[in-house]
């Protein structure tokens, strides 16, 4: 079967979200923290199929089916691994690199070179930035009301003025030259010389959800300094239109609320972080794209839209809305006085009153009816046309057929147009959706001990202990098991970021596994906490042991032999000290 690089399915795992896939076939409705619905692989008229979108996994309690977002794709769809992979990239905007049979190591390998090359930089940006060097971009960080703590947490720095200060610094970590070009974090001038890229600039750390750096933005400062900013070039690990600033820090936060506010620029982020208002994401400044929304959907799908209340922001605020709720998010927008942004507002006027601005804010589709309904004359019909006109683009990228009748009312009503009208030209405008539902039923697995079943359910819903409770077990105390197979593969993504190992642990496994797993993993609770199933599971192992050792005693009890009867007296041995392990476990 033809590879792709494991960084790119793992990036295919992380912008495509299973709901939204799954969706596309299958009407799912929240259950607590899971998404329900009828099996799109064998009739039922219960639903008894699974979707969880934190995890990344489905299954079906009727059928047994499961696994993660591709293999959805495949069943579904009725084709290969690689077609599977092409179209899911091809919807969430991902660019497909050639699939090899031997490369994806190399990949790997430049990926992580390249991850170093910004760890170190970063490193070296904060030391510079805590230096003498850096006492003026100190002053400027306290002027804004930035306090060292929130420098401390956001890894900010400093870029000396020195043409080759970085350069020299990671060439003596052992770095070579190509790929420091490679990472963009220096520059070749036409002249030849490689110099810095960044001089003389705030470092802003750019990271991935899972909170390694991948990218930076320098920010100028000096009052003549151009550009303002300065932002690496996209690199193997760094795609712009695929990254949200903050959202390694805010992610917690944003899933345990339910909710994301989304803002332009870094210090609107730093600022709102510091005041203790943490569900917050931050565009920084660019469109917000699909595969950017697509990510935030993993957390959240509800957005409240906080940029500039100037002509620039909210331009960016209406796109970035039309395209949120294009893509099903629950949109509101919180409008800020004339001349503020959330950093001068929250300076100037607190957390509390800004806070005030988010419980006000208004939803979307009323904050683009009562703004676009004052841009034109609706005294005439001329500027009636032209309101629903305007109206009928947005009114066609919701989702949601119902939401689209409601917002046709209250849009009828605006323009003073009959609502059968204008149902009829949204309806035309937004079409229909049309899915095949090709049914299929899967095979059940054989039950496992509960102790295994505890250890799998952790290994998706807590990888933590999981992973942990894996490191205090021996070869032998697995060696019987039936999730052995299972367990091997998770030890063997031991260095994966947690976040992203229960995608990575299914995606590596078999058909049957993979159904094995999710079955486990959509359970509403673990079958049994980690650490129980680490004594259980040894238990088992000594009980087992104990046993074989009393098959060969009584086999041996026959023979009267001298060199019998001192082989009996080392398995005695090893039973008492079995039993003193297990009366330790079980005290």
């Amino acid at each position: 079967m033809a590879l792709f690089p494991q960084s790119f399915i793992d990036d295919l795992h992380l912008h495509a979200d299973i709901v939204s896939v799954v969706g596309d076939v299958v009407s799912l409705r929240k259950t607590g923290a899971t998404w329900k619905g009828l099996c799109p692989f064998h009739g039922e008229k219960t639903p008894s199929f699974h979707v969880n979108r934190e995890k990344g996994f489905f299954h079906c309690f009727g059928c047994g089916v499961g696994g993660d977002v591709i293999k959805f794709v495949e069943l579904h769809e009725k084709m290969g691994f690689t077609e599977a992979v092409r179209m899911l990239a091809g919807r969430f905007g991902l660019a497909v690199p050639e699939p090899t049979e031997d490369r994806s190591g190399i990949n790997n390998a430049e990926r992580e070179a390249l991850r170093r090359v910004h760890e170190l930089a970063q490193q070296w940006f904060a030391e510079q930035l805590a230096s003498p060097a850096g006492a003026r971009v100190r002053r400027q960080l306290a002027d804004r009301g930035i306090a060292d703590a929130t420098v401390s947490e956001l890894g900010l720095g400093f870029a000396p003025s020195s043409r080759e200060a970085l350069k020299t610094f990671l060439l003596g970590k052992g770095l070579d030259l190509p790929l420091l070009l490679r990472s963009g974090v220096v520059v070749q001038r036409d002249g030849g010389d490689v110099v810095d890229r960044f001089r003389s600039r705030l470092m802003v750390p750019i990271c991935r959800d899972s909170g390694s750096v991948i990218a930076f933005g320098g920010r100028a400062t000096e009052s003549d300094q151009q550009p303002k900013y300065l932002n690496s070039p996209e690199t193997p690990i760094y795609s712009k239109s695929r990254t949200l600033y903050g959202l390694n820090v805010s992610k917690a936060a944003i899933r345990k609320l339910n909710y994301a506010v989304l803002v332009e620029g870094y210090f609107d982020f730093a600022q709102l972080v510091q005041a203790g208002i943490t569900p917050v994401v931050a565009s920084c400044g660019t469109a917000l794209t699909s595969q950017q929304a697509q990510l935030l959907r993993r957390f959240t799908s509800k957005i409240v839209l906080s940029f500039d209340p100037d002509a620039a922001g909210v331009g960016a605020a209406v796109r970035s809305c039309e395209l949120l709720v294009s893509e099903g998010f629950d949109v509101n927008v919180a409008v800020l006085p004339p001349g503020a942004d959330p950093d001068t507002f929250v300076r100037q006027q607190g957390r509390d009153a800004y806070q005030d601005r988010l419980r006000q804010s208004a939803k979307y589709l009323d904050y683009l009816l009562q703004r676009s309904a004052a841009s034109h004359e609706l005294t005439s019909d001329e500027g009636r046309r032209a309101f629903l006109h305007d109206m009928l683009a947005v009114a066609a990228r919701i989702p949601d057929a119902a939401a689209r009748d409601q917002f046709a009312d209250r849009l009828a009503h605006q323009a003073r147009i009959t609502e059968d009208v204008v149902r009829a030209e949204i309806r035309k405008a937004a079409g229909a959706r049309k899915t095949t539902v090709s049914p299929q039923v899967f095979a059940t697995v054989a039950p496992l001990k509960p102790a295994e079943r505890g250890l799998l359910w952790s290994l998706v819903h807590d990888p933590e202990s999981g992973r942990a409770a894996l490191e205090d077990l021996d070869e032998e105390d697995l060696s019987s098991l039936g999730a052995a197979p299972v367990f091997e593969v998770a030890r063997s993504l031991q260095d994966q970021p947690l976040a992203a190992f229960p995608t990575a642990l299914l995606e590596r496994l078999n058909d049957r596994l993979a159904q094995q797993v999710t079955a486990i993993a959509a359970e509403p609770a673990a079958p049994a906490p980690a650490a129980e199933c680490v004594r259980a599971l040894k238990l088992l192992r000594y009980d087992r042991e104990r046993a074989e050792l009393q098959r060969e005693i009584d086999g041996l009890r026959d023979d009267g032999s001298a060199t019998t009867a001192a082989r009996i007296e080392q398995l005695y041995d090893r039973k008492v000290d079995l039993k003193r392990r297990i009366e330790q476990l079980a005290g």
